[in-house]
């Protein structure tokens, strides 16, 4: 006359997990967080590893996870110059509103290959729970490569430098730069030098050179302090050069140096005006996002 298929109730092998065993199961991973099943069954010899590893993850519902990868540990003095350099821009955007942005000049500079393999991110498709795995082969950056500067406000770029083969980013060469950058301002933006430029790079050695800042100092442009160890922070970094990344991550090899620098002019030519306003206009969220974590 059953008409159920579920085990019934019977008694059985008593459970050796108890809440005193979860406990000191508890108070021994508090103690050495790095602990796996194995080395915690040693503590343990009258629980199997299997039981151990329900106590664990069901009960004390702990799972194991490596810590974030960050590529630098700020310091106090770090959060703090990020908090000033956010409070500035907030300040200078909400007196001076889109005319503070429409003042802004940015720039940095970059290696680019002649072959940037696809990322794993980009190989990523939509598939069945039951399709075939697909495997990537890992690809390296091809070893020949070209230095390229660039410079760009709201309204699109400024001016686009490669640097010659064997020589190299210091300051002599960055101030020649910034000479071609106070050029091409005059021929592109006209009446934007008058009304002031306020110019935000990172402070690579080159760029917080003395004769850099003479430089400056000699063309009257406003520097605005970036913090140390913020690439968050830098447009370029966050913006531009990420797209650029992944248009040359298409699988095209170029044959030598001019097919690159080609290439490359040709795709900052094509973004509309709107890419590089939307990268300037990124700085208000990201430096409002920097302000509300404490740096």
């Amino acid at each position: 006359g059953r008409q159920s298929v579920q085990d019934e109730e019977r008694s059985g092998r008593p459970s050796l997990i108890s809440d005193d065993r979860v406990e000191l199961v508890r108070q021994c991973l508090m103690e050495n967080r790095r602990f796996t099943i194995t080395e915690l069954s040693s503590h343990f010899p009258q629980i199997s590893r299997s039981l151990l590893h329900e106590i664990v993850t069901k009960h004390l519902l702990f799972k194991k996870v490596c810590a974030r990868w960050v590529p630098k540990n700020l310091t106090p003095e770090h959060k703090m110059q990020r908090l000033g350099a956010a409070l500035t821009f907030l300040q200078r955007y909400h007196d001076d509103g889109d005319e503070f942005l429409d003042r802004i000049v940015t720039g940095d500079e970059t290696w680019i290959s002649h072959f940037t393999p696809e990322t794993k991110q980009q190989s990523m498709h939509w598939r069945h729970s039951g399709s075939p795995v697909r495997t990537k082969f890992k690809q390296t950056l091809s070893v020949r490569k070209v230095m390229c500067t660039v410079f760009w406000d709201r309204k699109g770029i400024l001016l686009i430098d490669f640097l010659p083969r064997g020589e190299t980013v210091n300051a002599d060469r960055y101030c020649e730069t910034l000479r071609k950058l106070r050029s091409a301002i005059q021929n592109k933006r006209r009446g934007m030098l008058t009304a002031g430029v306020v110019l935000l790079h990172d402070n690579a050695r080159p760029h917080t050179a003395r004769r850099t800042a003479a430089v400056l100092t000699e063309f009257g442009w406003e520097l605005f302090d970036h913090p140390p160890y913020s690439p968050d922070l830098a447009p370029s970094d966050f913006h531009v050069f990420l797209h650029l990344k992944k248009f040359l991550s298409s699988g095209e090899r170029f044959g030598n140096d001019e097919e690159l620098k080609t290439s490359v002019t040709r795709w900052f030519h094509s973004q509309a005006a709107e890419f590089y306003d939307r990268g300037i206009q990124k700085l208000i969220s990201r430096y409002d996002k920097c302000l509300n974590s404490d740096g």
